[in-house]
């Protein structure tokens, strides 16, 4: 088994997603007392949303970069970012350690392709939906994102980073969420993108009608699937 690296605390609800699935998956394939070998290192997030608020990328990228470096002294064979938003500094990371990144955004475009879309609408932080880091690397395996409308983002934003990063599920915010991805369904998107861990928490298939792609889900079993090849 190959050791799984994760550089998490973004937030720490969505770390918590990681390793959960991560250990289920591998009771799921292996039965016993089998868990995954793992090295994680947890960032502070409040320090790298205040670099995000004052648009210090540079240096989240170095922040994140030397988590990368720790976590590939600690052994990990392959790494991974628990987050969608910060995937705006992978190639920062993937250059500062010698181990590969699975990239979020190749694991969800596999999938979506796997299913036949060719389109598909992508929810998650303001930051991911407004800039194109995300989205460039999905439209390089020929898939088409389409975003809410931008009257949505701040509601969205706030939805992830006041409520849900703390645990706080609320039924009003999965109904305004839904009709959002309705509207995206009325777009032409063939299904939605949870892009966003804590969106996992919010929404499931059941309710709504399209497709649900849920990022983290799908990062955890391509790196269940790398760690048991």
């Amino acid at each position: 088994m190959k050791t799984i690296g994760l550089i998490g605390g973004m937030s720490w609800e969505s770390s918590a997603v990681y390793y959960r699935d991560l250990n289920i998956g591998v009771q799921e394939r292996l039965g016993g007392l089998s868990s995954p070998k793992l090295a994680l290192t947890t960032v502070d997030f409040a320090e790298l949303t205040d670099l995000e608020d004052d648009e210090r990328w540079d240096q989240i990228g170095v922040l994140l970069a030397e988590a990368g470096r720790s976590v590939e002294r600690a052994g990990a064979d392959f790494l991974l970012l628990c987050t969608t938003t910060f995937h705006k500094v992978a190639d920062q990371v993937a250059a500062a350690v010698d181990i590969p990144l699975l990239h979020l955004a190749d694991v969800v475009a596999d999938a979506c392709r796997e299913q036949g879309m060719s389109k598909v609408g992508l929810i998650g932080t303001k930051v991911a939906m407004s800039e194109s880091f995300f989205i460039d690397r999905l439209a390089t395996h020929e898939l088409e994102v389409i975003v809410p409308d931008e009257r949505h983002h701040d509601f969205l934003n706030d939805a992830i980073y006041e409520e849900l990063v703390h645990g706080l599920v609320l039924p009003r915010t999965r109904s305004r969420v839904v009709s959002i991805i309705e509207e995206l369904w009325d777009a032409g998107a063939g299904g939605v993108l949870l892009g966003c861990t804590e969106l996992e928490l919010l929404v499931k298939q059941a309710d709504v009608e399209l497709p649900v792609f849920p990022c983290t889900t799908l990062h955890v079993q391509a790196a269940l699937d790398r760690a048991l090849d």
